[in-house]
């Protein structure tokens, strides 16, 4: 396993490894140049013998605890927010790879309360933090995300939406 500084792609590799599935760690020191140009770096190569081969980019949240009256409605739950350079690179990295290849981007929610409170199918312990992991696919998210900070350059997808359109990340692999 890479030595990875952010525990979110941390806990995604160590799911990936304690199922077997087959994956390249992309090495987030190196940047690739296209046409003079930096592309950012996705996080993950996940080969699926199922389907499209996934181009992951992790996507690190925090998931409030539903009780003691907090609600999965309140504004840090399903935050899904990313920036106009992950969809860029993500999308360029897509063409190179070409059509065997599918881009994702794999929400990785650190919980905040005891796992069987958290509305995820699947529930990954690493170290002493548990993780649900969401994933949709890059088109799929773009096509319906709007602005969310002109500033910061990002983007995101209404909650109600989100919820719809992401599957456990089991589906995908």
């Amino acid at each position: 396993m890479a030595r990875r500084s952010i525990h979110y792609e941390a806990a995604f590799e160590d799911y990936l490894r304690s199922r077997g599935l087959p994956y390249v760690a992309v090495d987030e020191t190196k940047k690739a140049i296209f046409a003079n140009a930096a592309v950012k770096s996705f996080d993950f190569l996940v080969y699926s013998g199922s389907g499209p081969n996934l181009l992951v980019d992790v996507k690190g949240r925090k998931f409030p605890d539903s009780a003691a009256g907090r609600s999965q409605r309140s504004s840090r739950a399903w935050e899904n927010w990313i920036t106009r350079q992950d969809v860029e690179g993500l999308g360029e990295w897509e063409k190179v790879f070409g059509s065997d290849f599918r881009a994702v981007l794999v929400f990785a929610y650190w919980l905040q309360g005891p796992p069987q409170r958290a509305p995820f199918e699947d529930v990954h312990i690493y170290g002493e933090k548990s993780y649900g992991f969401v994933g949709i696919s890059l088109d799929r998210y773009v096509s319906r995300a709007r602005p969310r900070s002109v500033k910061w350059e990002t983007i995101t997808m209404p909650t109600a939406e989100f919820r719809k359109e992401i599957c456990d990340i089991a589906a995908l692999l």
